[in-house]
């Protein structure tokens, strides 16, 4: 059974930084595509970032030199260093694990940036 579990949200003012963790269980990282999506009220989720398990990253273009993914595969957790935050990045942040055209999700954690 797959269970994400993340870490790290809060409250941060514009320009700081943050990192979220995310947990993993029932996941062979060297298999499956880690990701993370954050979902802003009003707005449709969105890919922040992810890594495939030979580790090539992908950003969304709003994040790009701001935020790295990463993984450490002995503590099979995922995560993302967040700097130089906005506003615009205030969102719920999920952590996402794909493979085979199935996706598992983690429950989620707000992120806040304040201006």
């Amino acid at each position: 059974q797959v269970q994400l579990v993340e870490s790290g949200g809060g409250l941060v003012q514009a320009g700081g930084s943050l990192r979220l963790s995310c947990a993993a269980s029932g996941v062979i990282f060297d298999s499956h595509t880690m990701g993370w999506y954050r979902q802003a009220p009003g707005k449709q989720r969105e890919l922040v970032a992810a890594i495939s398990g030979s580790g090539t990253t992908n950003y969304g273009d709003s994040v790009k030199g701001r935020f790295t993914v990463s993984t450490d595969n002995a503590k099979n957790t995922l995560y993302l260093q967040m700097n130089s935050l906005k506003p615009e990045d205030t969102a719920v942040y999920y952590c996402n694990a794909a493979r085979n055209r199935r996706n598992y999700w983690g429950q989620g954690t707000q992120v806040t940036v304040s201006s």
